[in-house]
């Protein structure tokens, strides 16, 4: 949420600003009093606008009531040191959303955030779009081709934003473009303060008309420059943007990581059929439960699988448990050719195993309503034309 907070009070405003950061909110700092009201919503657009320092006098309304009319988007909270049950009154016939007590705690703070946000959300008509977080098993486990090459696939009928969150040696952008990104994850976490829808749009790489990358850094010592708060208020601005926000973590498992994890519905685990992958399975599972991520949010997709192997996926379920267990084919030559190329294997193999597989899953994930003005010839046809 872009949530703007006025305030007589550098000290406040800095303290609350704080608060504001801290759970992933863009906070617009506006040192004044009422009479900025009118400005700072016109100039900022917030979403939500605090103001501190009303005192009981109904007359100190009128700034609030204009902004209310004129701007009913945006919703208003006063921060008062006192409160009188005629000046609530009033100011809910001001169209104030809340009076809350300053000081005020930054879980109380939070709380009415959030609370006024879902409000905000509904009426509007909008919903969080889904977080999926693929992490391999091991190395060459093929989790990148994975969450680069579903994005593509989903991209056909949403919008969808890939986080390259393999901090030191990413390179999903590599995939599916052949060009260098202009900014990297690392250059919005030097700039974290400027993050707002435009900034995450601007920063991402756009690989097709609903398909954007953020890319990695490109020095790996820059990885430092980047904190789990960042990563936190990054995925969730993208989420209240795009339908999906897909997350290709690296195989560590630290702060970043787990703070990336936590906004995620699904985590997919990749693996492949041996005993290797087998056991990496088993050791990160078992992180999983030590960091609460019940077996409802990990799901297991076992790449470049081949039917009739040593370990098929009876095996598999008996050495992981019952998770949820997907098996994408073996198609190395194509599926290579298109890495490669820096390009998605949709566009170069549509009819490849692996590119229908993946295009079953993109369904999966989010059906598509039939349309039932085309025949089914018409959708044969317009197969067979794509």
């Amino acid at each position: 949420m872009k949530v703007a907070l006025i305030s007589p009070s550098k000290e406040h405003l800095h303290e609350l600003g704080q608060v504001l950061h801290g759970f992933s909110h863009q906070a617009i700092l506006v040192e004044g009093g009422k009479s900025k009201m009118r400005e700072v919503v016109e100039r900022d657009q917030p979403d939500i606008l605090l103001v501190e320092g009303m005192c009981c006098d109904p007359a100190e309304l009128s700034p609030v009531e204009y902004v209310t009319t004129h701007h009913p988007q945006v919703a208003v909270v006063l921060l008062c040191p006192s409160t009188t049950p005629e000046f609530l009154l009033n100011s809910m016939r001001a169209g104030v959303r809340e009076v809350l007590t300053a000081p005020i705690s930054p879980t109380l703070l939070q709380a009415a955030i959030e609370r006024i946000a879902n409000r905000l959300r509904v009426s509007r008509g909008s919903t969080h779009g889904r977080v999926l977080a693929f992490i391999g098993c091991k190395g060459g486990s093929g989790s990148t081709f994975l969450a680069t090459n579903l994005g593509a696939q989903l991209a056909a009928q949403h919008s969808v934003l890939l986080i390259d969150l393999n901090l030191q040696f990413g390179d999903a952008l590599s995939f599916v473009h052949d060009g260098h990104p202009v900014t990297t994850l690392s250059d919005m976490a030097r700039e974290i303060e400027r993050l707002d829808a435009t900034f995450l749009s601007s920063s991402a790489v756009k690989v097709a008309p609903n398909f954007s990358v953020l890319a990695a850094p490109e020095d790996p010592a820059q990885a430092m420059e980047i904190k789990p708060e960042h990563v936190d208020a990054i995925i969730a601005l993208a989420s209240s943007r795009y339908d999906f926000v897909l997350l290709d973590l690296g195989r560590n498992i630290d702060s970043v990581s787990v703070k990336a994890l936590d906004r995620t519905s699904t985590i997919f685990t990749v693996m492949q059929a041996s005993v290797p992958g087998v056991r990496n399975a088993q050791k990160l599972l078992t992180v999983f439960r030590s960091l609460g991520y019940g077996g409802e949010r990990i799901e297991v997709i076992v790449n470049r699988f081949e039917r009739g192997g040593e370990i098929g996926v009876a095996e598999i379920e008996r050495a992981l448990g019952k998770l949820a267990i997907h098996t994408v084919p073996n198609s190395y030559k194509q599926v290579s050719a298109a890495i490669n190329h820096g390009d998605p294997l949709l566009n170069s193999a549509r009819n490849n195993p692996v590119s229908r597989n993946l295009a079953d899953f993109a369904r999966n994930l989010s059906p598509v309503p039939q349309q039932d003005a085309r025949s089914l010839f018409g959708r044969l046809l317009g197969r067979a034309s794509a």
